[in-house]
């Protein structure tokens, strides 16, 4: 497998790139952190403007019609600048309409979501252990209707969301649902996150709903996958960003006649930062590759997510302590890196969730990815 982007990617990449640095810059982000619902939404029109919104949905349906490595390189982007926009649950559950909708959901939503007019999110988490795939919210078909029964905990941007697309066990086996948020049924408890990202505990009690492909486990577990890369990708640039300001400030700072970043200690840090860096990179990148080409992925989604979440949490902890008195104070830009570092770790379970679930399918004979 070659590892090497292609001159679509990079141009994906320089563009993101680009924009992030012009709209994201710290000063802007602090000012966005202080609206009624915390989402950029200037910079939210300039990704619909570029095309980089829709880069990875369907061409006939609005989008770039480019893959699944386009879509995480934006969202590495997004990581390093953590730019306050709702870009992987979005594009997620656009994704997943374009993938098992209807025409109907397609025609609608998609070109919707593409030209962000509005907004999408994924209700994939609950409360309690993560169980992979096995959702304890229940969706019932009664006269030819849908209605599910549940809760789930921490959906992103439910606050904003125009349809979430939820998980649900039914008697044949987990599917995804269409729910709109403002439907009889749904109650939802906002809560704000440590990103400052405001976030949801949404209750459904008999909610409508529309299905989404079949109900069968394989639309869940195809959203699980992707879901798990993208929080990965965010991560991996999560902690490419707080090492570049650590880099940064170390080079700028002197004690005893030298820069900071000359101590050996210091760079026994940022080697250490290196090495989990690469690590996360490899095991993205090998994983999105095989999703990507229609292989069998084996073990190599969960080992990408542990590796985001266990070595992620490390950078953004490393970066944080070099930094010294001045990278607690919450004013200072590496700060919202550690927090983002920290919740991304919790997504859709934490390392020790990634390993169980790892563990489960070695013991159950899948293939193991080298």
């Amino acid at each position: 497998m070659d590892f090497t982007f292609g001159e679509e990617q990079e141009a994906v990449r320089g563009l993101a790139a680009d924009v992030f640095a012009a709209k994201s810059r710290p000063e802007r982000i602090k000012e966005i952190e202080s609206t009624a619902d915390r989402i950029d939404r200037e910079l939210w029109r300039e990704l619909a403007t570029t095309g980089l919104l829709g880069i990875a949905l369907p061409e006939n349906l609005g989008g770039g019609g480019a893959g699944l490595a386009e879509l995480y390189v934006l969202l590495e982007e997004q990581g390093r600048t953590v730019a306050p926009v709702p870009l992987w649950p979005h594009v997620l559950g656009a994704l997943a309409i374009a993938e098992f909708g209807t025409p109907a959901q397609r025609d609608v939503l998609v070109p919707a979501a593409a030209d962000g007019s509005l907004i999408l999110t994924v209700a994939l988490e609950e409360f309690g252990p993560y169980v992979d795939g096995e959702p304890a919210t229940t969706a019932r078909e009664v006269d030819g209707r849908w209605h599910v029964h549940g809760a789930k905990a921490a959906v992103p941007v439910a606050h904003v969301a125009e349809r979430l697309v939820v998980s649900a066990a039914t008697v044949s086996g987990p599917a995804l649902f269409l729910v709109h948020p403002e439907s009889a049924g749904v109650t939802a408890q906002q809560a704000e996150s440590t990103t400052r990202e405001i976030c949801a505990n949404v209750t459904f009690d008999g909610a409508p709903a529309e299905p989404l492909g079949p109900a069968d486990g394989t639309a869940v577990r195809w959203l699980l996958d992707r879901a798990e890369l993208a929080v990965a990708a965010l991560q991996l640039g999560v902690g490419e960003g707080a090492v570049r300001q650590a880099v940064t400030y170390l080079n700028g700072r002197t004690q005893f006649g030298r820069p900071l970043a000359t101590f050996q200690a210091v760079t026994h840090q940022l080697a250490d930062c290196y090495i989990d860096l690469e690590a996360m990179r490899v095991t993205l990148w090998q994983a999105v590759w095989l999703l990507g080409s229609g292989e069998d992925p084996g073990t190599a989604v969960p080992v990408a997510k542990w590796w985001a979440t266990d070595g992620g949490q490390r950078v953004v902890h490393r970066t944080q302590h070099v930094h010294g008195g001045i990278g607690v104070d919450t004013g200072y830009p590496v700060h919202r890196h550690l927090l983002w570092g920290k919740q991304l770790a919790a997504t859709l379970g934490g390392a020790s969730s990634d390993l169980a679930r790892l563990g489960a399918q070695l013991a159950a004979g899948v293939e193991v990815v080298a």
